[in-house]
């Protein structure tokens, strides 16, 4: 039986999915996390902890556990493990990202200037270029839309750029702030060849002063020739970093004129619970294409279902504590929902973006057409009554 190891960060949404994926292939897991497993006593080979701050340290466990039980494949489920997935795939002989194209992905300057050297379509951003307002401020390491506020006042820049940097504790990039929609790629890396597996929509206007996500829907409805033009891009942004295998998730920018300015490339599959939107073949799970990849199972005729999908990431309205969720029942009765998940516990603090770093949950709809699953998730969204005291 193949083994693969599953590198699970403590704050990942993403470890049931994984699972469920390889129960679906019949592969064994090991379960590499910064905590010991519950089960841990019992499960021998099949658990190891790795401290994901000291990669090195990391490595060193895995490969330790891979000579006394060889394994298949690494797979690391989110950005967080995705360093310790490269250099130990590295050292047990396993395709596998170069260790320096992972930390580019983790560092939004380094990655400015790798697509600015390549000459991949971006952002103007400092120090690199001049800009002018209205501005984004981002955090350099942080993901997800969190700590990222646009700026059109100059008197209010060095405020922000302060608030940013208690947000991240980190440093903070300034860069062009880019008028026009949004829409987000998911991609397999197979020795550097980029396939496109997906591209989503993001029907709400994303134009700050906070980046809070909310619906994506596929397929898109831009053109055919938009989307080769984003899917070249997404390639030539990988290639840029130096990145070859495994999934990436990019983000852009589609400019009035037609511009299309790349905002990030992750090397990592979608975030949160949106993976659930995806189905390949005959209902394959993206999850479950991710680690057929890893293992060099044929990906042959895995082609994205006809029908469309969406999710919505339910945001959080406000701070405070949160009390109840309200029309869950009515909710999951509209027509074409196929699933609602609350992933925040009730009584527990909720701090919106761009402080906060979580969702309330995730709501999933499919239907014929992508106008109609953004409609019923807005429907099903209407129906939710979210309580924060």
């Amino acid at each position: 039986m193949k083994r693969v190891l599953l590198i699970l960060p403590q704050a990942t949404y993403r470890a049931p999915d994984f699972l469920a994926a390889a129960r679906s292939l019949g592969v064994e897991v090991v379960l590499a996390s910064e905590t010991e497993q519950a089960m841990a006593a019992s499960m021998g080979d099949r658990a190891v902890v790795v401290p994901l701050d000291d990669p090195d340290r990391s490595v060193a466990e895995i490969l330790s556990l891979h000579k006394r039980s060889p394994i298949d494949a690494v797979v690391a489920v989110d950005d967080g493990g995705a360093l310790v997935a490269s250099m130990a795939a590295k050292a047990m002989g396993l395709p596998h990202n170069p260790a320096d194209a992972i930390a580019t992905t983790r560092d939004k300057l380094a990655m400015r200037r790798a697509f600015a050297a390549a000459g991949v379509s971006q952002p103007r951003f400092a120090p690199d270029d001049p800009i002018g307002f209205p501005m984004v401020v981002k955090p350099v390491g942080l993901s997800a839309s969190r700590g990222v506020i646009r700026v059109d006042d100059p008197d209010l820049l060095a405020a922000t750029i302060q608030r940013v940097a208690r947000i991240s504790g980190g440093a903070v990039i300034t860069e062009e702030y880019v008028d026009g929609i949004e829409v987000a790629l998911e991609g397999l890396l197979d020795d550097g060849r980029l396939r496109v597996l997906a591209v989503f929509d993001k029907p709400d206007p994303l134009v700050g002063p906070y980046f809070e996500e909310t619906i994506y829907v596929t397929p898109s409805r831009l053109s055919l020739a938009t989307l080769e033009a984003i899917g070249a891009i997404a390639a030539d942004a990988a290639a840029a970093i130096g990145l070859r295998e495994g999934p990436v998730h990019a983000e852009f920018r589609i400019g009035p004129d037609g511009r299309i300015a790349t905002l990030e490339l992750a090397a990592r599959s979608i975030g949160g619970l949106c993976a659930r939107t995806l189905r390949f073949g005959a209902g394959i799970a993206l999850e479950e294409l991710i680690l057929r990849h890893s293992l060099g199972l044929s990906l042959d005729h895995l082609v994205r279902e006809r029908s469309a999908a969406g999710v919505m990431m339910l945001p959080i309205p406000k701070p405070g504590t949160l009390e109840a969720v309200n029309g869950v029942d009515a909710a999951r009765a509209v027509a074409g929902i196929v699933g609602l998940e609350l992933t925040l516990r009730i009584g527990r603090p909720v701090v919106p973006l761009p402080e906060g770093d979580r969702y309330l949950g995730f709501l999933f709809a499919r239907a014929e057409s992508p106008a109609e699953v953004e409609a019923v998730l807005r429907d099903a969204a209407g129906h939710l009554d979210i309580v924060i005291r």
